[in-house]
């Protein structure tokens, strides 16, 4: 009788006005009923009400792009409720950090929680724009997002760089003074971007002030903005990309029942004026697609638990690093920036043009002009195009490392500097590991893409050893580097 009682409540509940006018449809039973669900409801209607099962392969998109909204939903979230126990000055920004650590109820596990989620969505932001670029996602009609993730990148790097310096530690303080030192090298402009970051000539209370607004507030808005658009864009290209078998080429026959049988080659209609076809309309069908829910919406639902719980273990198990007090006349050596600019602190070390200007402005404008530059139709929604892109990309990758090392060897036992002190620096510019790293890897992409006639085997070939030597560089700059930035072994 309880249940029934209480089953008669629910009811009456769920059938009342109020309830109905916040919940339009029950839970949904039928396909029908679900797509309406997806159209209505605030949060959903962002997804698709149906999406090609392509789409739902946790081997072509390894789940990158939601995993990265996910951390991103997460710093928001632990940001916030870490403004409430923060002051932006340097007489109390650190006492701030040790009050977290020491006198706030789990004010230690929201620090770490926003910690690694920072270092998480730097990495998978990376990971998430290489899988765009193996797999091709960035040919026409999505150039503009491609252009749009290269934001989002840049974005994510220096929100966890504005990030750095709010604890005002030792580790804080002095890998902002070297990465701000790293900005100023660009000829002309540098020290006025070095000034306008600082508030000043070094890092000081004006620092603290503009990078907790500019981590806060103005990226934060920046990022949300482009993150909408991006998914809209998203949606508006058609979803995900996908190779061309994935999508029947012969169109199908009605059935028995009368059911719409589509045609390769569809087209639209407005008020019998405008008639055509897009590349978005003649690439999706109905039929070709499975409902949204419940084969998406449960499994970014799946998705956000592991990403979730993946950062509260991290949390539980590693506290985020927090040295001594700041101090401007104790610097460290070797003074390291942010870990995902050590490769660049790597080659500054060898020339400041390079390191400082040529390898990070190339950078740049060659992810920006990769959609725009490699445009042929070969290989979209395939890892790495085909299997000898595999191989390009393999031996591009492995091949890099230890050509590397041996250019920094060489460098160590006969660099220009070490038997030429008064070489001018336009010599050193020109005969360094970095400057000969980046010609080496710019004509080895070259030789590729004449070898086998094709724009993308040279643009696969490029990336991944770009990738290969910045990563080395990473873990180098990382691990190996000691004082005055001579080379070590980390167990020594």
């Amino acid at each position: 009788m309880s249940n029934g009682r209480t089953s008669g409540i629910v009811d009456r509940v769920t059938e009342s006005r109020p309830w109905r006018s916040l919940f339009r449809h029950g839970y949904p039973a039928t396909e029908l009923d679900r797509m309406a669900t997806m159209f209505t409801n605030f949060f959903l209607h962002v997804l698709p009400a149906k999406v090609h099962p392509n789409t739902l392969r946790l081997p072509y998109t390894w789940a990158l792009g939601m995993a990265t909204f996910y951390l991103t939903v997460i710093l928001f979230v632990t940001g916030f409720l870490l403004m409430f126990f923060y002051i932006p000055s340097t007489e109390w920004a650190y006492h701030n950090m040790k009050d977290l650590q020491f006198a706030v109820s789990f004010g230690l596990l929201l620090r770490n929680m926003h910690r690694w989620a920072a270092h998480g969505m730097v990495a998978i932001v990376f990971l998430h724009m290489c899988r765009v670029f193996y797999t091709a996602s960035y040919r026409p009609p999505r150039e503009f997002n491609w252009v749009l993730g290269v934001l989002l990148w840049l974005v994510t790097l220096f929100l966890s760089f504005t990030g750095y310096l709010l604890p005002w530690d030792q580790l804080a303080f002095w890998a902002i003074t070297v990465g701000t030192s790293i900005a100023s090298y660009p000829p002309w402009i540098g020290e006025t971007i070095r000034v306008l970051m600082l508030g000043g000539h070094q890092v000081g209370q004006g620092a603290l002030l503009r990078f907790y607004v500019l981590h806060v507030a103005i990226l934060p808005t920046v990022l949300g903005l482009l993150v909408a658009i991006h998914f809209w864009r998203v949606r508006k290209d058609g979803g995900l990309s996908r190779p061309e078998d994935a999508t029947p080429t012969t169109p199908a026959s009605p059935g028995d029942d009368g059911r719409f049988a589509p045609d390769p080659q569809k087209t639209y209609a407005l008020m019998e004026v405008v008639r055509g076809g897009t590349p978005m309309v003649a690439a999706q069908a109905p039929e070709e697609e499975v409902p949204a829910w419940p084969q998406l919406l449960f499994r970014l639902l799946v998705l956000f638990q592991v990403v979730l719980g993946v950062i509260v273990l991290l949390a539980i198990f590693f506290d985020a690093p927090l040295e001594e007090l700041a101090n401007a006349t104790h610097p460290p050596n070797p003074a390291k920036a942010p870990w995902y600019f050590l490769g660049l602190q790597e080659l500054v070390s060898y020339s400041a043009l390079v390191g400082g200007v040529v390898v990070p402005g190339l950078l740049v404008l060659g992810l920006v002009s990769i959609p725009y530059i490699d445009r042929a139709g070969e290989g979209e929604g395939v890892w790495f195009t085909s299997k000898q892109g595999k191989r390009i990309a393999l031996w591009s990758f492995v091949g890099t490392a230890p050509y590397t090392l041996g250019l920094l060897y060489l460098n160590a036992r006969f660099g220009l500097r070490r038997f030429f002190p008064e070489a001018p620096q336009a010599v050193v510019d020109l005969l360094n590991p970095a400057t000969l790293l980046l010609v080496s890897i710019a004509a080895f992409s070259v030789g590729v893409g004449w070898r086998m006639r094709s724009r993308r085997m040279a643009a696969i070939a490029l990336f991944s050893a770009f990738l290969s030597a910045y990563v080395l560089l990473m873990i180098i700059g990382t691990f190996f580097r000691g004082p005055n930035w001579d080379w070590i072994w980390p167990w020594n």
